[in-house]
């Protein structure tokens, strides 16, 4: 008997990457490759690259290296796949290459290099597909691309313009992900805010009844599936206005991962940031008069080209009085191809990061600040882990990797995916300690 052909896989980048992944993975499984855990074992090796900065071109470059040194056979994809000289030049014996959210022409390439074996069993793949994530979240893409032209980022040089999915297909993976026990999904895109402009919202179809493809409609159809409903990457546009209700009523996770990037009106300007001109501290307390739960993330960049003291210190302003919840800061990293390499204005290495410390410091008060107004308060929380020191969950107001965790040390009882009433005891700069007070939902 003919052995089944096996595919390893490596996976880095954002979470869009990983739905990529993910959908590749499913293909795979699909067509009846399995999939190998180690290099030895496999036929040959996907690597799902990501080229946003430099630290994650190197990171790209070493797996890929490291792939051919422990395989031989590597099919190159996502987004360094876009500069596939870059690669190339540095590993030539690569057998293909391919750029972002390409499955299509990643199977192709695989075909090529391991054919497919033959008569595949469809129910080798489970309805929701293969996933990389926990059981108990998963992350659900619903456009690609992005129509804004930021100065420090070539994303869209890579994924292209806007290409919203429609709105059953999104609604029906939705079903799929909740039906296999998934208990939060994670909404995603490049601009999830956008979602829908490029099809002039045009209106679809889920269980019967016409569903327009735009956020607050999305937004709304998810709330109806039982489980936490998270949004990222949005931008402060009128639209997201929309889903602030929805999040006072519980229908979607009182949660906004807003990246601003920056507080001076000039340094948004250069950066060609989507929004720049609104008034954003306006807009976060009519939010939080709407929510007063609202948590809101975000991330900043320092150090960016012609960025002043004056300019800086506005920032620090900025959050001072916008007080949000969850703050990333990033000095600024020149990226190959980025239109902000030709700006005046260059800060020294030394001063960009010595801002992103001081910008960093500055926040923990404040994030302290925010988490001590839950103590002694009950919230339902996810479970996400549990050992033997307790159990490891989040709050609405925790995305997974990215934020802070609820700590349980009484984990008896409790699994991963669980949803468990608890009461707030303390807090640190990050994260939460609790103790259950009532009955687990497994």
């Amino acid at each position: 008997m003919k052995p089944v052909p096996r595919v390893g896989f490596v996976s880095l980048g954002c979470p869009k990457a990983t739905v990529d992944s993910e959908h590749i993975l499913t293909r795979l499984r699909s067509e009846g490759y399995e999939i190998s855990g180690d290099y030895d074992d496999a036929d040959l090796v996907v690597v799902n690259t990501c080229g946003f900065i430099d630290a994650a071109v190197e990171e790209s470059l070493d797996a890929i290296g490291e792939a051919l040194n422990e395989n031989g056979k590597v099919i190159v994809t996502g987004c360094l796949g876009a500069k596939d000289d870059l690669i190339l030049a540095a590993h030539p014996q690569v057998l293909e290459i391919t750029g972002p959210h390409a499955t299509e022409q990643v199977m192709q390439a695989v075909h090529r290099h391991l054919p497919k074996p033959h008569d595949p069993f469809i129910d080798l793949v489970p309805p929701q597909g293969i996933r990389l994530t926990p059981q108990h979240y998963a992350y659900l893409k619903i456009s690609e691309g992005c129509n804004h032209r930021c100065t420090f980022c070539i994303i869209p040089s890579m994924r292209g313009d806007l290409v919203s999915r429609p709105i059953h297909e999104v609604m029906r993976e939705a079903e799929k992900l909740v039906d296999a026990g998934v208990k939060e999904l994670l909404v995603i895109s490049q601009d999830t805010s956008a979602y829908g402009v490029d099809t002039r919202y045009r209106t679809g179809f889920w269980g019967g009844r016409p569903l327009k493809t735009r956020l607050y409609d999305l937004c709304n159809a998810l709330g109806e599936l039982g489980v936490w409903v998270r949004l990222h990457y949005v931008y402060p546009y009128p639209s997201v206005d929309d889903v602030i209700p929805l999040m006072a009523e519980g229908k979607v996770l009182p949660y906004l991962d807003v990246p601003f990037q920056h507080a001076s009106p000039r340094i948004l300007k250069a950066m060609k940031r989507p929004a720049s001109s609104e008034n954003n501290l306006e807009r976060i307390r009519r939010w939080r008069e709407i929510c007063p739960d609202l948590t809101i993330r975000s991330t900043f960049i320092t150090g960016f080209p012609g960025e002043t003291d004056e300019d800086f210190e506005m920032l620090l302003q900025f959050l001072e009085e916008a007080q949000l919840d969850r703050v990333g800061a990033f000095a600024y990293s020149p990226v190959e191809g980025a239109a902000a390499n030709e700006l005046p204005g260059a800060v020294p290495d030394d001063v960009r990061e010595a801002r992103r410390i001081q910008l960093m410091e500055f926040q923990e008060d404040i994030s302290t600040q925010r988490l001590e107004r839950f103590i002694g308060r009950e919230m339902t929380v996810l479970v996400d882990e549990v050992d033997d020191e307790g159990a490891l969950a989040r709050s609405p107001a925790d995305a997974p990797d990215i934020d802070g965790l609820v700590m349980i040390p009484r984990g008896d009882g409790l699994e991963a995916g669980d949803l468990v009433r608890v009461r707030i005891t303390d807090c640190d700069v990050h994260d939460l300690y609790a103790e259950p007070v009532d009955e687990v939902r497994h």
